[in-house]
């Protein structure tokens, strides 16, 4: 349907059923798990601090926990590496410990997703030493193996993400092996039955533990093109892109298989009842689309949309992409938006702190399932990491590119007591400088905080339908001004940011008043018509 003063060419994208499952009206929160609570005083966090957190979570009013991953591993890239997929590395406790963390997490009416990592194994892996022991080895399919190149070096030239060639060299086997990522990554080969089979146990391993559903790591990489060709170059390619960008990676990701795999995964996950698989893809929308799968051979719930790290904060070209991926979407498909990860830079460190307030109110109260990261329900801005701190390999192996994630992934500072009361020992990455003002007790008592906006925006969606699971219309923009109108029933709000610090001047769409105020960034006041610098509304509109 579309309302009598839509914007010419503006499609009106319509409610959604109720009967439509949990994970639609939800609001996810990102834990790095190292970095939330440590509860035995090693200065890492773990599952027992977790635990001790979750009445934070609960009160916060989000619905659903994506915890980074917790298995077993050597920590080359912190969990990213995995040697035992159905396993709890001990640096965060055991199963016991995990199992105690699903009984609190539903005991409060909440969800909880791991972190799957179905592309590489780590190489201290059981399957990856079989694999390289010998080329007669009953896994060594399980892995991508390759003699190098007739005139010597790697079989081809695709990159890994980490830097340099994607082929380490094994002298025991006298063959290349495929990283994507770090050489302690190798990629699995899923285009080996067994592979898949193994793998699928996994899931249903976690499932049957209650697990509600997973996080896919880099989910387009885990295809390759079958012959392994050359990527082509990358005519774009400048010297500090990071080495990842010399090529265009073509045939190591996205293949056109991918999506019988992501089909698979779907109907693993459907036999388990309402649980939910986010796939991380990082590819430009129309391609993304696809991995919603078809009517027949529906793929991921919800392929992460990631467009709002990289856009220029400019209310014309947000508006812009709202609008384009909205009318993108296929029948069916359920958006999705998220602002912060583990990966990316700090949001307020990216807009600045009153932009990040806006922020708040953009991820909150655009139509699909947001998810919140860790630590920037308290403003947490960017992190200067020093030298000798420096942890993340992305950065040691590739400096002064500005492509380090430690700065991301700092702990979260919970009160004023040494090491913000995240642990009684240093930690493992050293705490934002204004630890002392962004902590949860400080911001929990000022009403102006950041956390106190949180939990306002958050209620405030659980209390409006209009603002999960409502239709959405963006209008056009007026000057620094990004406005859409959100309805669901007889309920018709409009939502209003100012992404300038100047005052701006805005309306409201036409046959409509204002009623109420029903949220703002800043302090409520009278209206006069503008949107003070920084500022973001939330409106109940009635007719004129």
């Amino acid at each position: 349907m579309r309302s009598d003063h839509a914007t010419a060419g503006t499609a009106l994208q319509t409610d959604v059923p109720s009967s439509r499952p949990w994970w639609e009206s939800a609001v996810i929160y990102q834990i790095y798990p190292r970095s939330f609570q440590d509860g035995d005083g090693d200065g890492i966090g773990d599952l027992a601090g977790m635990l001790r957190r979750l009445d934070y979570l609960a009160a916060l009013g989000i619905d659903a926990i994506w915890i980074s991953p917790i298995f077993p591993s050597p920590m080359a890239d912190f969990g990213y590496d995995v040697s035992d997929y159905c396993g709890i590395d001990p640096l965060f406790g055991n199963m016991a410990a995990f199992d105690r963390v699903v009984e609190g997490v539903h005991a409060r009416g909440m969800k909880l997703l791991l972190d799957f990592v179905p592309n590489h194994s780590s190489t201290a892996h059981a399957w990856f030493a079989e694999s390289r022991a010998s080329q007669e080895s009953a896994k060594r399919d399980w892995y991508i193996w390759r003699d190098g190149a007739p005139q010597g070096g790697p079989p081809n030239n695709w990159t890994s993400d980490m830097g340099g060639s994607a082929w380490a060299y094994d002298a025991t086997t006298d063959q290349y092996y495929l990283h994507s990522f770090l050489e302690e990554q190798a990629d699995l080969n899923w285009r080996n039955p067994a592979v898949r089979a193994a793998m699928t146990d996994v899931l249903r391993f976690w499932f049957e533990r209650g697990v509600d559903g997973f996080r896919i790591d880099v989910l387009w990489h885990c295809i390759k093109a079958e012959d392994l060709p050359d990527n082509p170059a990358n005519p774009d390619y400048v010297p500090g892109m990071g080495e990842k960008f010399r090529v265009l990676q073509r045939h190591s990701t996205n293949q056109p298989e991918i999506h019988e795999l992501a089909a698979a995964f779907r109907a693993l996950a459907d036999g388990y009842g309402d649980r939910l698989l986010v796939g991380e893809i990082c590819l430009p929308v129309d391609e993304l689309m696809a991995y919603y799968g078809s009517p027949d051979a529906p793929g991921v719930h919800l392929p992460f949309n990631f467009q709002l790290f990289d856009a220029p904060w400019n209310a014309s070209i947000l508006a812009s992409l709202i609008k384009a991926y909205e009318a993108a979407l296929p029948s069916g498909g359920w958006p999705n938006w998220v602002l912060g990860s583990h990966d990316a830079p700090r949001l307020a460190g990216r807009v600045g702190e009153a932009q990040a307030r806006v922020a708040a109110m953009l991820l909150l109260t655009l139509r699909g399932t947001p998810t919140i990261y860790q630590g920037d329900e308290l403003g947490i801005g960017r992190v200067a990491i020093p030298p000798d701190r420096i942890r993340d390999p992305q950065e040691l192996r590739q400096p002064g590119l500005g492509l380090g994630r430690d700065g991301a992934r700092t702990p979260m500072a919970w009160d004023e007591r040494p090491y913000a009361g995240f642990s009684a020992a240093e930690p493992w990455l050293p705490l934002h400088g204004s630890w002392r003002t962004h902590n949860v007790a400080c911001e929990d008592q000022n009403p102006a905080s950041m956390l106190a906006l949180y939990r306002r925006l958050l209620a405030l969606r659980r209390r409006h339908r209009a603002l999960s699971i409502g239709a959405i219309e963006v209008l056009a923009c007026e000057g620094d001004v990004l406005r859409y109108e959100r309805r669901h029933g007889d309920e018709h709000l409009l939502v209003a940011l100012n992404l300038g610090s100047e005052p701006q001047p805005f309306s409201v769409p036409a046959k409509s008043e204002i009623v109420d105020v029903l949220a703002s960034t800043r302090a409520l006041r009278t209206l006069d018509g503008t949107l003070a610098a920084d500022e973001g509304m939330v409106l109940r509109l009635g007719a004129a």
